[in-house]
C-alpha cells in the first residue's frame, strides 16, 4: 500500500466531503426533501439524468421536482397518467417525456410492492458488490423491457460501469454530510465506484487503475483497488477522485 497515496486520497476526500459540495452538485436536488420515499425517488431520478453539464442536470432535475409539484411520493402514488402526462414538454439529452412517464409508472409499480426502493437493491450475503442488485432491480423496473427507457437503466451484464445506479446507491448507503445514509440493509464496502470521466482520469493518473475503458470491469477493479486504503468505505473516494477532476 502508497502510504503517500493514502494520506492523499483521505485528504482529498475531507475537502470535498463537506456540505459545502452539496450546493455545486446534483445531490441538492434531493436534499429539498426530508420523507424517505421523496429522497429516493428525487435522488433516482437526478441521478439517472446525470449527465452532461451539472447546471444543466441541476436545473432539469429541479424542473421534474416542478412536475411532481415537489411531493415526489405523493406524485407517484396518487398521480394518475394524465398527471404522469404532466412531463410531455420535458427533456434532457436524450432522456424526455416518454422516459420520465415511464419512470412515474414504473416507480407506482415499484412502491405498491415496497415500502422503500431499496427492497429492490438488496445485496444477498454471497454477492460481492451491486452487479447483481443492480440487475435485479432493472428487472424489476423495466416492465417493458423493449421499451425505448432501458437504455437509462444501464446493465452490468453488458459490462456497463453504471456509474448514474452506483452513483444513487452512494447516495442512499453511506452516511456522512453529503450522502444520506438512508438505507441500513446494503453494506457501503459492498458499494462501487461511479465511474466516470473524472473520476476514471483522476484514478489513472493515479496509477489506481490502468483500463483505458470506463466499464464495469474497469469499476470493479477501481474499487477494489481502493479498498487497500478503506476496506470498509472504498467508495468514499469517489469525493477525491471527482473532486479533483471536477475542480482542480
Amino acid at each position: 500500500m502508497d502510504k503517500k497515496l493514502e494520506k492523499f486520497l483521505q485528504q482529498k476526500f475531507q475537502l470535498y466531503c463537506q456540505e459545502e459540495f452539496i450546493t455545486t452538485d446534483p445531490i441538492q436536488i434531493p436534499h429539498l426533501f426530508h420523507q424517505k420515499q421523496d429522497i429516493e425517488i428525487a435522488g433516482l431520478l437526478t441521478s439517472t439524468i446525470a449527465w452532461g453539464k451539472r447546471k444543466s442536470i441541476i436545473k432539469n432535475a429541479h424542473q421534474i421536482m416542478e412536475i411532481m409539484d415537489f411531493s415526489p411520493y405523493d406524485f407517484i402514488i396518487h398521480g394518475r397518467l394524465k398527471d404522469f402526462e404532466k412531463a410531455t414538454n420535458f427533456v434532457h439529452r436524450t432522456f424526455n417525456y416518454l422516459d420520465l412517464t415511464y419512470f412515474f409508472k414504473a416507480l407506482k409499480k415499484l412502491y405498491f410492492g415496497a415500502e422503500s426502493l431499496e427492497d429492490y437493491f438488496l445485496i444477498k450475503a454471497e454477492e460481492p458488490n451491486t452487479f447483481h442488485a443492480i440487475e435485479r432491480f432493472r428487472e424489476k423496473f423495466l416492465f417493458e423491457p423493449d421499451f425505448r427507457t432501458q437504455k437509462h437503466i444501464s446493465s452490468p451484464a453488458k459490462n456497463s460501469a453504471a456509474k448514474r445506479l452506483n452513483m444513487f446507491l452512494r447516495w442512499m448507503v453511506r452516511d456522512n454530510p453529503v450522502d444520506f445514509g438512508l438505507w441500513k440493509k446494503i453494506p457501503k464496502e459492498k458499494l462501487i465506484i461511479p465511474l466516470d470521466v473524472h473520476s476514471g482520469r483522476v484514478a489513472r493518473s493515479l496509477n489506481l487503475l490502468q483500463r483505458k475503458a470506463n466499464d464495469w470491469k474497469s469499476a470493479e477493479f477501481l474499487t477494489n483497488e481502493l479498498k487497500k486504503y478503506d476496506a470498509k468505505d472504498p467508495v468514499k473516494f469517489d469525493f477525491a477522485l471527482f473532486g479533483i477532476g471536477a475542480f482542480e
